[in-house]
């Protein structure tokens, strides 16, 4: 009996297994279909994710684009005028007659502003090309009043070139201030004007010059040009113009797509941006070159300029390795920046900012801001310059020149206000560097 109770247990038990695995091989194939369904919708999520990002990154790319790059609008709209009589230059020809003057790639940072490479003839340079104002507040525009309509208003037709050297001179006494050899720069404007060396300033010629000139980095161009930091001006039509091609640009720096830039530490970043330079010796060139530019635009020939925007982005150097300025918009005439603070209304020194390097402070009992900049040009480049030059400097002098960045770094106040200290900090990092490298083949 006990045997049969026995069997009787066995045989239910097994019957149990046989129906549970019956149960579980029923059950596989429906968690097989479940899984494979799953595993589907999430790879069509992923799908249609990739899909519409990358179809905004192109989207928010192109729109981009074609904001920054008008070259075609600006350059038509630039021949217009010309084949109307209304302008003329050493370039207008080239560019809208003979096509031997392109516009190459679009280099542009600024709808208002567009920048390509450019071709003409046997030479290379950067073209550079106005348009019309943006509508909206931009803290970082140059500091020129332009309207479209405006642009080629002066002079008018009767104008003698006695009555447009007045004009060019005293608009040059808002810009620069007061000086003494102010009519060397208006002789200066003219010989650039008459670009075909007759002796004669036709009406389009003088137009043209008069749209360039509200322009302050052709302006700086004008001041500098017998100085070998600006590029060569290669010729204008309008507001357009062409200047020398700089070989290496920029200073110093490697440029990433923008979703790699998020995933670098700042420091690591930094130290990214040293690697692909020259050796030190010509890199101490370079900088020589930087601090003598500090030296031309800080009470030069024809007046003070201010250094606003000290970017390694906005230079470059040549095959000799000087120093050349690529981009000299924020390079704004003093006395014309300290006009535009007096006028300005803050309530925080933060309010009284141009471009991104250029502070005054904010007197609170006027709400305006003050004319004098808290720091001055030389602070300025040795900020930029500091981890350029101590990376891979000799080590019998990396002490000193550190000491002497820091010290220069530190200077505080407008130029005239520490001219002695200004004058003795240039000097001296200008002799640590070409007593370092004089007997190098590098000077």
């Amino acid at each position: 009996m006990i045997h049969d109770l026995v069997s009787g247990v066995r045989c239910s038990l097994f019957a149990m297994a046989r129906g549970l695995f019956s149960w579980v091989w029923l059950r596989k194939p429906i968690y097989i279909q479940a899984r494979f369904s799953y595993l589907h919708m999430k790879y069509m999520f992923f799908s249609w994710l990739a899909v519409f990002v990358g179809s905004w990154v192109v989207y928010v790319e192109y729109s981009s684009y074609s904001e920054l790059c008008r070259g075609q609008a600006c350059k038509n709209a630039i021949c217009d005028k010309y084949r109307k009589g209304v302008i003329d230059g050493s370039a207008c020809t080239s560019l809208c007659e003979k096509d031997t003057l392109y516009l190459g790639k679009c280099l542009s940072s600024k709808p208002n502003n567009q920048v390509y490479s450019g071709g003409w003839g046997d030479l290379e340079g950067v073209v550079k090309c106005q348009m019309e104002e943006v509508p909206r507040y931009d803290p970082g525009a140059e500091m020129e009043h332009r309207k479209e309509a405006l642009r080629f208003n002066k002079p008018t037709k009767g104008t003698s070139v006695e009555k447009f050297k007045a004009i060019v001179l005293s608009h040059l006494k808002t810009k620069v201030g007061e000086q003494a050899n102010l009519q060397d720069l208006v002789s200066l404007v003219l010989f650039v004007a008459d670009y075909n060396k007759d002796g004669l300033i036709s009406l389009p010629e003088a137009r043209s010059m008069w749209a360039l000139l509200q322009l302050n980095e052709f302006l700086l161009a004008v001041v500098l040009q017998d100085r070998e930091h600006a590029p060569r001006l290669l010729g204008f039509c309008g507001d357009l113009y062409m200047m020398e091609k700089v070989p290496y640009a920029p200073l110093y720096g490697i440029s990433l797509p923008w979703v790699v830039e998020l995933w670098i530490p700042a420091g690591l970043r930094r130290s990214m941006d040293q690697w692909f330079t020259p050796s030190w010796p010509r890199k101490a060139k370079i900088s020589i070159g930087l601090l003598e530019l500090v030296e031309d635009v800080f009470h030069g020939t024809f007046g003070s300029f201010l250094m606003c925007d000290v970017n390694a982005a906005d230079f470059g150097y040549n095959d000799r390795h000087d120093l050349k300025v690529m981009d000299a918009r924020h390079i704004v005439p003093e006395a014309t920046f300290q006009e535009a603070m007096r006028e300005r209304r803050c309530n925080m020194d933060e309010d009284c900012l141009y471009g991104t390097d250029c502070h005054t402070s904010c007197d609170l009992t006027k709400h305006r801001c003050t004319p004098e900049v808290t720091r001055p040009n030389l602070a300025k480049a040795c900020s930029s310059l500091k981890e350029y030059l101590l990376r891979g400097a000799p080590s019998d002098i990396q002490d000193e020149l550190e000491k002497q960045l820091y010290a220069c770094i530190a200077l505080k106040g407008s130029a005239e206000q520490m001219e002695m200290e200004h004058s003795l900090i240039l000097n001296n990092l200008k002799t640590l560097l070409w007593k370092k490298i004089s007997h190098t083949k590098d000077s």
